[in-house]
């Protein structure tokens, strides 16, 4: 039978990725006054060969997109790696940071509706009526903060472009499991990020970086997306984007107790409130009853059509990988 603990067994590998991307926010402070484009660029880079030497070592098999696979997977880069950084870089100047963290909150509910649909299903009403308890819960984490129209619109496309990251990826899961993903997720943003970085900020961009910067961006690379992007598609694949996504109620926790174990200072009444709300909304919704073995409570069917069965081309490690390489 399949029990709760095995259950929770197939949430750890996203709680942990959830865990390294709110760690992102207080790494990322070291680069607000780098240029954007090329640190990410430099970023992403990175974490394509990183992805593919440990994918090698692990024994997974890439093998290149086909037919609509590339529309997925250079949307997922688009929204997910690219407008992302964008839309929270740009709406700061309209908003406090909080009004951002707080729109990408409720991630949850787009994605438990959204999710199950992709996936073939209809949504979980547990599911349902836990993703608002998680908004809350951040909510109170993160406070709300002042903005005009424009932030409010900033932080509206942050949200659709935190959601596309899992939303975008559901019809290849299958296919290319979350190493691929990952892999190609993180080249083709690169490559995107890349060309940004050299038409708006210069070719020598990098040289710009100091010595911090450049530690914050591999580490980045290395465990928020390298190692982040393989756990959260492990997990959405195994559970359903549906249900992963009330995992994104961990990073405004991871967070807010690495900010102040970085001496940002010990977090006030309403965060700790905001974390218990939180942690109650995940169990309401993802606790599951024990079923009998061989029923998938969660499968990923993916509806979209696909083009006829072709022979797999798998990814030549450095010769022929793309020349190009979130906070999020």
């Amino acid at each position: 039978m399949n029990t709760p603990s095995t259950s929770f067994a197939r949430l750890v590998p996203g709680m942990i990725g959830m865990t390294l991307v709110g760690s992102s926010v207080t790494v990322s402070h070291a680069l607000v006054d780098a240029p954007l484009f090329t640190t990410q660029a430099v970023r992403y880079a990175a974490a394509t060969a990183l992805l593919v030497v440990i994918a090698r070592f692990a024994g997974a098999r890439l093998v290149w997109p086909r037919g609509r696979e590339w529309l997925w997977l250079t949307g997922l880069a688009l929204t997910g790696l690219v407008l992302f950084n964008v839309a929270v870089v740009r709406g700061v100047a309209h908003a406090e940071p909080a009004v951002i963290a707080v729109a990408v909150a409720c991630v949850p509910l787009l994605l438990g509706v959204m999710g199950p649909l992709l996936e073939g299903r209809s949504p979980s009403r547990q599911v349902l009526l836990a993703a608002p308890v998680v908004m809350a819960g951040a909510v109170l984490v993160e406070g709300t903060g002042r903005t005009d129209a424009v932030g409010v619109a900033w932080a509206a496309l942050a949200l659709g472009c935190e959601a596309g990251f899992t939303l975008l990826a559901v019809p290849v899961l299958r296919r290319h499991g979350p190493w691929g993903v990952s892999v190609h997720a993180a080249w083709l943003g690169g490559v995107m990020l890349a060309v940004l970085g050299v038409t708006l900020e210069g070719p020598s961009a990098a040289r710009e970086l100091t010595g911090g910067q450049w530690a914050a961006a591999g580490y980045l690379a290395l465990m928020v997306t390298a190692v982040a992007f393989v756990l959260w598609y492990s997990t959405v694949r195994s559970v359903g984007a549906g249900r992963a996504g009330l995992l994104t109620g961990i990073a405004p926790l991871a967070a807010a107790v690495v900010g102040a174990a970085a001496g940002s200072g010990v977090p006030g009444p309403s965060v700790w409130l905001g974390i218990a709300v939180v942690i109650v909304g995940l169990v309401a919704g993802l606790w599951t009853r024990a079923v009998p073995a061989g029923e998938d409570t969660h499968p990923v069917h993916a509806t979209v059509p696909t083009p006829p069965p072709a022979p797999d081309t798998p990814v030549d490690d450095g010769r022929r990988r793309p020349g190009g390489t979130r906070t999020s």
